[in-house]
């Protein structure tokens, strides 16, 4: 048996910066992994998904641009934009990653971990046998989520149905396809595959896809897909689904039947903890591994779970904010604790246009008891959006903020390239910044961030400075 201070299961990005900030500090660190050090994000998910979405998104502003425009002689490249997908995830070859581990005297064990105790784990190598590890501080565990497979009957005999790893890496694009799930996953893969010559249907039970989002968010995401060719059906349940002559066929609670070459299972995800031995210190296999604001299991002060595999909030930087907190905790007393958690996360859909969102939306703070007001203004009003599209490009700012308190609680921003106008949105929200200073925050001209000013006007926070006395 081996003995390190931690054991991290899971080397996605949770588990790589929990176990780089404990070895940085000199503790002797071992991760575990079954599949590819760097885990979901970085070969299966972000990372590919944003490679198959960029060019298209790339064109489409170019295209919007008079002078620039005129330039666009051709469509997408296909097979370069697939081999520079391939380029960003190093042809699913981990190797790249592992510099970074050994550097730090992290100790890499290839296979599946399951603990077996009290800081006990025991790891069916990938090269066959069993190694026994023990922690004497701390396990982290940081394995994730797999895809949720919705009880549709016949569904479990399809055994090529794509979930987002097939989506994301395929090599040969399909003439047709039909995608189950209307959220990030499934807006974004439609978008990629329809770009790339798919005819997509795309199937949502609930009444708009992204439903998490604004209102507005939806609507203009739902209309450009639509005019990109994707048919969209929402409030539509797939009752069954067949193979019938080498395609899919998926009938519907309304008795239709929709029928593709591929079938995209994009409906969520559930925590990578059905094998992962919880029960032997009394947890439930399948489900979400509670932890408090410091990333710790309440009466085993031994454990630690970071990043999707809390059900928390299933974005990357928040996986990777939450092993910062639960490293901190173990270095020493005083270490920060949970501030951003859960839905308020800062989170982007990559569609076009894209929708970039931080904290509540209007009526999610509504429904937590906040006297919540909403002001709105076209993402392309400011001068400095001239260069950006056209002034009828669609997109909405929005911010929504708390009367009683004076600060921004929300920010919902759509529009081409907005993602990365976030952070912004997010330090307000956080910082929990005073409206009457926030109108300080004087926006340099010509830029889009003039969208900031004209929220403020609509505010009514124009005046005069508010100094101290």
């Amino acid at each position: 048996m081996r003995t390190f201070d931690v054991i991290v299961i899971g080397a996605g990005p949770a588990g790589e910066v929990a176990a780089g900030r404990l070895a940085d500090e000199g503790l002797e660190v071992a991760i575990v992994e079954d599949r590819l050090v760097g885990g979901e994000c970085s070969f299966w998910a972000c990372m590919p998904s944003k490679a198959l979405l960029r060019p298209y998104e790339a064109l489409e502003e170019v295209k919007r641009i008079p002078g620039a425009a005129e330039a666009v002689t051709g469509s997408l490249d296909v097979q370069a934009l697939l081999d520079r997908r391939d380029e960003v995830i190093h042809d699913l070859d981990d190797s790249v990653q592992l510099p970074w581990l050994e550097d730090r005297g992290i100790a890499l064990v290839r296979g599946r971990g399951r603990l077996t105790g009290e800081r006990r784990v025991t790891v069916a190598l990938k090269e066959g046998g069993e190694e026994e590890l023990e922690a004497r501080k701390a396990v982290f565990l940081a394995g994730g989520t797999l895809p949720a497979m919705p009880p549709i009957e016949g569904l479990d005999q399809i055994d090529d149905a794509w979930t987002n790893r097939e989506a994301t890496t395929a090599k040969a694009i399909p003439e047709s396809m039909v995608i189950l799930g209307g959220g990030v996953v499934g807006v974004e893969m439609a978008q990629a595959w329809s770009s790339l010559g798919s005819q997509i249907t795309l199937i949502e039970g609930g009444e708009r896809v992204l439903a998490k989002e604004e209102p507005f968010a939806s609507e203009q995401v739902e209309e450009s897909l639509r005019e990109q060719g994707v048919d969209i059906r929402k409030q539509a349940k797939a009752t069954a689904v067949r193979s019938d002559g080498g395609e899919v066929v998926v009938e519907l609670d309304s008795g239709d039947s929709i029928a593709g070459d591929e079938l995209l299972v994009a409906v969520g995800r559930r925590p990578n903890t059905e094998d992962l031995g919880v029960e032997t210190i009394g947890l439930e296999p399948g489900q979400p591994i509670e932890v408090d604001d410091n990333m710790r299991r309440e009466g085993a002060g031994w454990l630690y779970a970071i990043g999707d595999v809390n059900g928390r909030a299933l974005l990357t930087h928040m996986g990777k904010y939450q092993a910062r907190i639960a490293a901190d905790t173990i270095l020493g007393p005083g270490g920060p604790c949970l501030i951003l958690d859960g839905a308020r996360a800062p989170r982007v859909t990559f569609t076009d246009p894209q929708v970039a969102a931080v904290g509540y939306t209007l009526a999610a703070a509504r429904e937590a008891g906040i006297k919540a007001t909403a002001v709105d203004v076209a993402t392309q009003a400011s001068a400095g959006a001239s260069f950006y599209g056209r002034d009828d490009t669609v997109g909405t700012s929005r911010l929504v903020v708390d009367e009683d308190a004076g600060i921004v609680v929300g920010a919902t921003f759509t529009g081409p390239e907005v993602g990365e106008w976030l952070q912004a949105a997010t330090i307000a929200v956080v910082g929990e910044v005073p409206l009457e200073r926030l109108a300080h925050a004087v926006p340099a001209f010509p830029t889009r961030s003039e969208v900031w000013l004209y929220l403020m006007e609509k505010l009514g926070l124009s005046g005069p400075c508010q100094r101290e006395t």
